[in-house]
């Protein structure tokens, strides 16, 4: 059962987002999650399983230019984390379909994401979900004083 994330899940979401982004920050992040609760323009939704919630994905419209895209807004798949031992059953696929039916419902007709160069797992997930590859990128950054 997917389910719109509630104040009582945020620690939950917020340790499945931590196995996904393990550089970042608890407090951080849960404060993150709290201001999207109810957020116009973003979402996170929870795949809940047998009592166990096992992965969640982040939503966001982005009005800005996003790679590949042709029209604005655009729905932006913003992350996506599924526990190991229940992937490759459809939660990721069913997951994205939420995430892709609150962005026709606000108007988008694309929706987009990326992952690191490096992150094949991923890679292969977005292929195997129908998404098609439309850029590779490096960024880069400089201090000026």
């Amino acid at each position: 059962m997917i389910q719109p994330l509630t104040l009582e899940k945020l620690d939950t979401v917020t340790n499945l987002a931590l196995r996904l982004w393990p550089d970042n920050i608890y407090e951080d992040l849960i404060n993150e999650f709290k201001s999207l609760i109810d957020h116009d323009n973003q979402r996170v939704f929870l795949y809940h399983d047998n009592h166990l919630d096992v992965g969640f994905a982040h939503v966001s419209l982005r009005v800005d230019y996003v790679e590949g895209t042709e029209t604005s807004p655009v729905g932006f798949l913003e992350g996506i984390y599924v526990l190991p031992e229940y992937r490759n059953c459809g939660i990721a696929r069913a997951l994205i379909t939420t995430c892709e039916q609150f962005a026709k419902e606000n108007g988008c007709t694309e929706f987009a994401s990326d992952c690191e160069l490096t992150n094949i797992d991923s890679i292969l997930m977005h292929e195997k979900l129908g998404f098609e590859e439309t850029n590779r990128i490096v960024c880069f950054k400089k201090k000026i004083e």
